[in-house]
């Protein structure tokens, strides 16, 4: 089954009369000491989605984004140590973009899997949209006592390193069942798939191999899950961004980066406002 774009008018739309934090609240957790960009390119984009975004990196990080604070997009610096009572605020978190493999962190970071583990087993009611250094060094285990289902955004082969398993639509249906979960499953065409049905979206180039896009795409993901249905936010978030990238495509071609997306996308959804 395709995506439907008439889905796309169950989407909330934030009121005339609406006030600040009304809109949406996130929370992202990711970047590290030797990861930087990963985590910006999410927050650049969520950050025109929904009212606030909750910062939480390594001091380097928040360092960083005070320069980005004044000249790109709107959010909250958070320290790592004091991110849980940010997530009791937001409406979901986004964990895992430019968090370390094990391999790669430093011995003063707590480790992606510790860091993955306890927050999901402190915070189950919570929406959790779950990404790249997340993905590759957590258990599928720990999501199943969760009181609302995580979203996983795999590339095919950190599909694979998760569960064991080729990534194939029939293994993404079973594992999103298993694990009581969602899976936005990246690809030349995108599989959305929450335990019941798989909806594939179909679109994009080879301008979005690009580092970066897949960032964009959870950071698109968790911000429209602040306000809407998760397994609608997860297709929405896929049509949206492969929308965008075919449009640059058809100006630049190829030559566009993830920035040039998050610039994008703004445009690409107010078109089916309309």
């Amino acid at each position: 089954m395709y995506f439907d774009e008439k889905e796309l008018k169950r989407l909330y739309k934030p009121a005339k009369d609406s006030h600040k934090g009304q809109n949406g609240k996130l929370t992202i957790i990711g970047g590290s000491k030797l990861f930087h960009g990963a985590s910006l390119w999410a927050l650049k984009v969520a950050s025109r989605i929904v009212d606030m975004v909750f910062y939480s990196s390594v001091p380097e990080n928040n360092q960083l984004t005070e320069y980005l604070k004044g000249n790109l997009y709107d959010f909250i610096a958070v320290r790592r140590e004091d991110v849980e009572e940010y997530i009791l605020q937001s409406g979901a978190i986004l964990l895992g973009p430019g968090l370390p493999r094990e391999a790669g962190r430093h011995e003063d970071e707590e480790s992606t899997g510790d860091l993955t583990r306890r927050l999901l087993k402190k915070f189950p009611e919570k929406t959790w949209i779950i990404d790249a250094g997340s993905l590759t060094e957590m258990d599928p285990g720990w999501l199943k006592d969760l009181k609302s289902k995580a979203i996983l955004t795999p590339h095919r082969g950190e599909f694979t390193t998760l569960f064991n398993l080729p990534a194939t639509a029939e293994n993404c249906l079973n594992a999103s069942s298993q694990f009581n979960c969602i899976i936005l499953l990246k690809g030349v065409e995108d599989i959305v798939c929450n335990g019941e049905t798989c909806v594939r979206i179909k679109g994009g180039n080879e301008g979005m191999t690009k580092g970066g896009t897949g960032d964009v795409l959870s950071g698109l993901v968790a911000a429209l899950s602040c306000k809407n249905d998760p397994f609608l936010a997860s297709q929405a978030a896929s049509f949206f961004n492969k929308k965008a990238g075919d449009s640059l495509y058809k100006r630049v071609g190829p030559y566009f980066n993830a920035s040039d997306l998050c610039d994008e996308i703004p445009k690409i959804m107010a078109g089916y406002e309309r």
